[in-house]
């Protein structure tokens, strides 16, 4: 198992803000809009060096992505920002109408997403975002796993033109990815090579899928390893690549197991080699408070978890 190391732990949705301010400086055409949650998306560096180019909505998420729509049509780049719930669930129709369905250049920028929102609970806690962007035909959607990956992701979908998703969270996860890393839409990142099963993880499921290779070689499990950050594309060479080698897969996600990441890639495998496949996911249901780390052992989104899998898809082989 290759080994990884992080120098420090740091939230994604800082990530985000660090891509942000970069585009500010270097693409006059990026502008950005938030819902009254400046702080919480860490867009004040792009703010305070780009005051003309930002604009306050308020709590009003539905006439942001009107406004965001509109703004492309002069050329602009808007960059939306808001708790994951309120960028999908809340906004859904104008998403779809004015957004996807008019094939519109607008960055859906969500933060706090997941289990990991913690204390905030369920009505904050959105599982199903994935899902919904992902059916949207056109919609790009992208959940990275650090800070690196997260800026580098920021500023990569500024040159991708249509309507993108990127999800993002709160809580300070380990930053392992290279600070320098080519982010490429829809080409999913080798992390580890093995024989014996794939481990398929994305966003802070990809720490937690090094964990669990690590506890797997030291039973004598190789793990092939890879780490999915678009989910929308989905890279369906690597991963059939992946289980050609293996003949079992693993997915792990923030996410429900309904519409995530897992049933993309039970789609690919269905379709073209079927495979003896595990969830690790939420079991369609709601969250609740807690701090993160509570959260994600109460709901099984850990290396152990991860493990525990590994073990029954081997049976299945």
């Amino acid at each position: 198992m290759k080994k990884y190391t992080y120098t420090e732990k740091i939230d994604t949705r800082s990530g985000f803000g660090a891509g942000l301010t970069e585009l500010g400086r270097t693409n006059p055409n990026v502008v950005a809009l938030c819902a009254d949650l400046v702080g919480s998306l860490k867009m004040a560096d792009f703010i305070k060096e780009n005051p003309e180019r930002f604009f306050q909505v308020g709590i009003a998420e539905a006439n942001m992505m009107g406004i965001a729509a509109g703004l492309t049509i002069g050329g602009k780049i808007p960059f939306t920002g808001t708790f994951a719930n309120f960028s999908t669930g809340r906004v859904y129709d104008q998403i779809r109408q004015s957004i996807a369905y008019s094939d519109k250049n607008v960055k859906i920028c969500a933060s706090h997403a997941g289990l990991t929102l913690g204390e905030d609970g369920a009505t904050h806690q959105i599982l199903e975002d994935i899902g919904l962007m992902k059916m949207l035909p056109g919609m790009t959607v992208i959940n990275p796993c650090d800070f690196n990956q997260t800026k580098a992701a920021t500023i990569a979908i500024a040159e991708h033109h249509g309507p993108v998703y990127l999800r993002f969270g709160r809580p300070a996860v380990p930053n392992f990815t290279p600070a320098d890393q080519k982010f490429e839409i829809g080409k999913a990142v080798k992390i580890n090579d093995g024989t014996d099963v794939t481990i398929i993880a994305t966003g802070h499921l990809v720490w937690e899928a090094i964990l669990a290779g690590e506890e797997l070689a030291k039973q004598g499990i190789s793990a092939d390893i890879l780490d999915i950050h678009t989910i929308k594309p989905l890279d369906e060479d690597a991963i059939l690549a992946s289980v050609a080698k293996t003949g079992c897969v693993v997915t792990a996600e923030e996410h429900n197991y309904l519409g995530g990441l897992g049933e993309s890639v039970a789609r690919t495998l269905a379709v073209n080699n079927p495979t003896p496949q595990e969830f690790v996911a939420t079991q369609d249901t709601f969250g609740e408070s807690g701090t993160p780390a509570q959260l994600m052992d109460k709901y099984g989104l850990n290396s152990e978890a991860i493990v525990k899998a590994v073990t029954k898809v081997l049976k299945r082989k």
